[in-house]
């Protein structure tokens, strides 16, 4: 596999949505490495997409994300793999980008099928492991190791950071060191 790069990549935030957050193992650092990834991806002008599964039963986008978002880029769904909405897979062909970073909720359903649904499209859905919530440890576990098994790659939020920024000592590097440290 080669590195993730930000002239070909875009981040996707899967349903990380008011109402299921509670119930995330461990929501609050998976929040904050979702944040992390979107706040990286705002530095260095790659394109971000987000869904929403079915808004008025889950709820909103937690706000501390949406505010992070780009306008006109959030989209309501019902189907689990985001890719197969007809609005979503509009927006990502749009991008013309082959790469897409995956985070969000709940890892053993929506993001495990739009990661898949992605590879079978042949692109590169690349899960970060960190920025990916559950509701049980074993759920997370399961969903990485099928993905794995399915030629997806699964990384962490560092990882991609550090790829996206290729080198240090650029202003680039300077502004998303704090997300890092």
């Amino acid at each position: 596999m080669m590195l993730i790069e930000a002239a070909t990549s875009a981040l996707m935030l899967i349903d990380a949505q008011s109402r299921l957050l509670p119930a995330m193992d461990d929501g609050a650092m998976r929040l904050e490495r979702c944040r992390a990834l979107l706040e990286g991806a705002r530095q260095l002008a790659i394109p971000i997409v987000a869904s929403e599964q079915y808004p008025e039963g889950l709820g909103p986008t937690v706000p501390a994300l949406a505010a992070l978002l780009p306008p006109g880029q959030i989209f309501a769904k019902r189907r689990f793999a985001a890719g197969t909405d007809p609005a979503i897979a509009a927006a990502l062909q749009g991008l013309g980008r082959p790469q897409f970073v995956l985070c969000g909720m709940e890892a053993h359903v929506c993001v495990l099928q739009t990661a898949l649904d992605l590879h079978r499209l042949r692109l590169r859905p690349i899960v970060v492991a960190d920025a990916v919530a559950a509701r049980r440890p074993e759920s997370l576990t399961l969903a990485l190791d099928r993905l794995r098994a399915n030629g997806v790659e699964v990384v962490s939020t560092e990882m991609v950071l550090f790829e996206w920024l290729g080198e240090a000592g650029t202003a680039d590097f300077k502004a998303l060191l704090p997300l890092i440290k």
